[in-house]
């Protein structure tokens, strides 16, 4: 069975910037799923935040693998509950690709427990992409490193916790650095940032850029069932534990009580 994605596109710079619609017709979202379909064991749709629950039932995420987010002018009009019902599939074992300005959404902020801050500059400089981590599967195919001829400048620091694996680290032809391919692990859900993206420049149109995005896909894919329990915080009887024991010491909880939140 193919990997089943969901693209999720903020889908309004496509609306309202003609240069952007230019360079991504299909929209940004479009685009990225149409690069994934290009592989066989990857089945891609899209989402976008203009869809009743912004294209994110609890059905529909259910049955998805792994979800791409693409986020930069409206990160505060997606609704909290969505982002609840996202992270929650992640501790279940979702894949979860976050893409570019996404880095400030609130599924990410949210999962990563910081500001999540970095420098930034739109000024169409060149980026050079780095594969520091050539055996890991995301950077496959990437060769020592990407060549982007013009993006926009992300640099350090980058105000998110160490994470599992660094992948890709870029320099910019102002000077600066970035920490741009990240892992990490929430539940039992694979996360994955890559910060090139930038709707102005056609970088999802890159090969070596679409090819990362495959790459990630198929590293972010947890094939275990869905670790639906893993919210639950049960009050274990003492007569249920595995081995005999006795009831010692003083005791908050009656047997069946819920704990204190």
């Amino acid at each position: 069975m193919p990997t089943k994605a969901i693209v999720w596109g903020e889908n309004v710079h496509e609306q309202t910037n003609e240069a952007v619609r230019e360079l991504y017709p299909l929209g940004m979202h479009g685009t990225i799923a149409a690069a994934l379909n290009q592989d066989m064991g990857i089945e891609a749709t899209t989402a976008t935040l203009q869809e009743p629950e912004h294209g994110l039932s609890e059905k529909r995420l259910a049955a998805t693998d792994v979800l791409l987010w693409w986020g930069h002018a409206a990160h505060g009009e997606v609704k909290d509950e969505i982002v609840e019902r996202v992270q929650k599939r992640v501790w279940e074992g979702m894949g979860l690709i976050v893409l570019h300005s996404g880095h400030y959404s609130k599924i990410f902020k949210r999962l990563m427990g910081t500001p999540c801050s970095l420098k930034w500059r739109e000024a169409g400089e060149r980026e050079r992409v780095w594969a520091i981590n050539r055996g890991h599967p995301i950077a496959q195919g990437i060769g020592e490193c990407l060549e982007i001829g013009e993006t926009e400048m992300y640099g350090e620091p980058f105000a998110v916790p160490e994470p599992l694996e660094t992948v890709f680290v870029s320099w910019y032809e102002g000077g600066e650095v970035f920490r741009s391919g990240l892992t990490y692990q929430r539940g039992a859900g694979r996360i994955f940032y890559f910060s090139p993206g930038h709707e102005t420049y056609p970088i999802y149109h890159n090969e070596g850029v679409q090819q990362v995005l495959r790459n990630a896909v198929h590293w972010a894919h947890n094939p275990a069932p869905a670790w639906s329990g893993i919210t639950n915080a049960p009050n274990v009887p003492t007569d249920a534990a595995k081995e005999k024991i006795v009831q010692k010491g003083l005791r908050l909880h009656a047997d069946g009580d819920k704990g204190l939140s």
